[in-house]
């Protein structure tokens, strides 16, 4: 009965979310809105079937969000993140977790956090 869920994070700068979200993380753009030139962004990222909203707007979303993302690779995510040259952020290993998944949380320039994550094999 119920659907995907699609976040809506807050962004502050059209320019490093691009950089962040497109460039370094690989998504690609959905769709793009402004109600007219020069008011704030409201921007649709998919990648492998994961959709974002990022927005500008004001009362869209507060800024230090957590998402939680599961992927069927985190390791082979990590390795082709590591690969890009991005200056803001250098992952680490994925991490063990106690209840049972591999995980890696990376920071956008806005304080928004994404958790991508994985079932240890056997879970």
């Amino acid at each position: 009965m119920l659907g995907s869920a699609t976040p809506v994070l807050r962004i502050f700068d059209e320019a490093k979310a691009r950089e962040f979200y497109l460039d370094f993380l690989g998504f690609q753009v959905e769709f793009e809105h402004r109600f007219e030139p020069g008011l704030p962004l409201y921007l649709s990222v998919i990648r492998d079937g994961l959709i974002l909203h990022l927005s500008e707007h004001h009362g869209d979303a507060c800024p230090g969000a957590q998402v939680r993302i599961a992927t069927y690779d985190v390791h082979g995510f990590v390795n082709e993140l590591s690969a890009r040259d991005y200056g803001y952020a250098r992952p680490g290993a994925p991490e063990r977790q106690p209840w049972g998944t591999d995980e890696i949380t990376l920071a956008d320039p806005f304080g928004n956090r994404l958790t991508f994550w994985q079932p240890v094999d056997g879970n």
